[in-house]
């Protein structure tokens, strides 16, 4: 991804594109959709709509606000949407959503926050099929930003407000995803993680033993150690602290 720097710091860069990306997932939401859409128009003014990527985006009246990161409180942003229920289209949207999981208003859904410039979007966009302003390019845009949908904030005819989040500050959700612990290897013995495949085996407390009927992890390091030896790169992840070498 390469970030358009140099054409920011222009004294007259090209207009900032701001582009929606709502991601429903069928276990959440019934069905696996992409809903892609944006604010503004284009210099096609027969609909407003902007293709990027070869995507189309809607366009939308849509109000967002509290993107910016708060330095000195630490906190992570909680963004707003505001999208207008033209004819009642998001609320068909809800509704079909809460056939599948009542009560649900697109809580999970995975909203995408994209940005480039005017000159890099398709020559789709523009009479004639060029982009008169530059070459297009898919790559050069602003570090995408990915919130999910915490909660729906208000709905009436005129309008529908969500609030979004950052996946681990959703609630019910605990960072890290799993405990870590100093001496307590969390994969399972011989799988995908671990990896072991040799032919040494020993009991729960590391002592030798001929077969591999009586072959017992111990979850320890001295357990990883007897078996992948004591200089021997460890699994990765096996033993947080230590790293992946031991040696």
């Amino acid at each position: 991804m390469a970030v358009p720097t140099s054409e920011l710091q222009k004294i007259n860069p090209s207009s900032i594109i701001e582009l929606f990306e709502l991601e429903l997932f069928a276990n959440i939401h019934g069905t696996a959709f992409t809903y892609r859409f944006h604010a503004g128009t284009n210099a096609l003014t027969t609909n407003g709509n902007i293709v990027w990527a070869t995507n189309t985006y809607t366009a939308l009246p849509i109000e967002v606000e509290g993107f910016e990161y708060n330095a000195e409180s630490g906190s992570l942003p909680r963004p707003t949407i505001r999208v207008a229920n033209l004819l009642g289209s998001i609320t068909a949207i809800l509704l079909s959503v809460n056939q599948t999981t009542p009560g649900n208003d697109l809580t999970g859904a995975k909203l995408t926050r994209i940005r480039t410039l005017v000159r890099y979007i398709d020559g789709a966009n523009f009479t004639g099929g060029t982009n008169p302003y530059g070459t297009p390019d898919t790559s050069a845009k602003l570090p995408d930003e990915i919130y999910y949908i915490a909660r729906k904030v208000a709905e009436n005819r005129d309008a529908v407000e969500f609030e979004a989040a950052a996946s681990f500050d959703l609630a019910g959700v605990r960072a890290p995803k799993r405990q870590c612990s100093a001496n307590l290897c969390p994969w399972v013995y011989k799988g995908s993680e671990c990896g072991y495949a040799g032919t040494k085996y020993f009991d729960e407390n590391d002592k030798a033993v001929a077969s591999s009927a009586s072959d017992v992890c111990g979850k320890r390091l001295s357990s990883c150690q007897a078996r992948f030896g004591a200089t021997a790169e460890l699994p990765f992840g096996a033993f947080p602290g230590i790293g992946a070498f031991n040696g």
